[in-house]
């Protein structure tokens, strides 16, 4: 059975002509969302995801507007509202070393190079320069670890363990 990554959802029409607003949650939005490249659309009404190729995409604001092919008018767009572009794990692509998609290191335990348990990756932020990944320690707290070289030191996606090595301040 196909596995299925989400990498989007459409949250609003934008325009008249078939723009969709999307709430990116793909790790790579530029490569994902290329005019050509096919998603599919599962909505909450139909048990069958819709396939749908990728005609225009570009960024505005905090969304990705994105319009399909065969659907540039408002009123074919208007009940795509609500649902979640994925794409099966088949379309994932080969990753360089020491990058990762964000389903490998969500759930992974966090600790210290000298054995502390920090805790696991819930989120992961995109602000700018760098990821950071936000850890939910054992008393509930959450601690933000950059993904930078000087604090991660190895990252095990198999065994689901990333190890650090915590810069003065980080986790206090």
């Amino acid at each position: 059975m196909e596995r299925w990554f989400n990498v989007g959802k459409i949250v609003n029409t934008h325009g008249i002509k078939g723009e969709v607003r999307v709430i990116s949650k793909t790790d790579f939005p530029g490569e994902r969302y290329k005019p050509g490249n096919t998603l599919y659309l599962f909505q909450k009404a139909s048990s069958t995801p819709l396939e749908l190729t990728v005609k225009s995409h570009r960024s505005h604001k905090n969304f990705d507007l994105l319009v399909f092919e065969g659907y540039e008018n408002i009123n074919l767009v208007e009940k795509f509202r609500e649902g979640i572009l994925k794409v099966p794990e088949s379309q994932l692509s080969e990753l360089e070393e020491d990058e990762f998609y964000y389903h490998e290191i969500i759930g992974c335990l966090v600790a210290t190079i000298d054995g502390e348990e920090i805790g696991k990756i819930t989120e992961i932020l995109t602000p700018g320069a760098n990821d950071v990944w936000v850890v939910k320690g054992k008393d509930g707290k959450e601690v933000l670890i950059p993904y930078i070289h000087d604090v991660v030191k190895k990252v095990d996606v198999k065994e689901k363990v990333v190890l650090i090595e915590p810069m003065e301040g980080l986790l206090s």
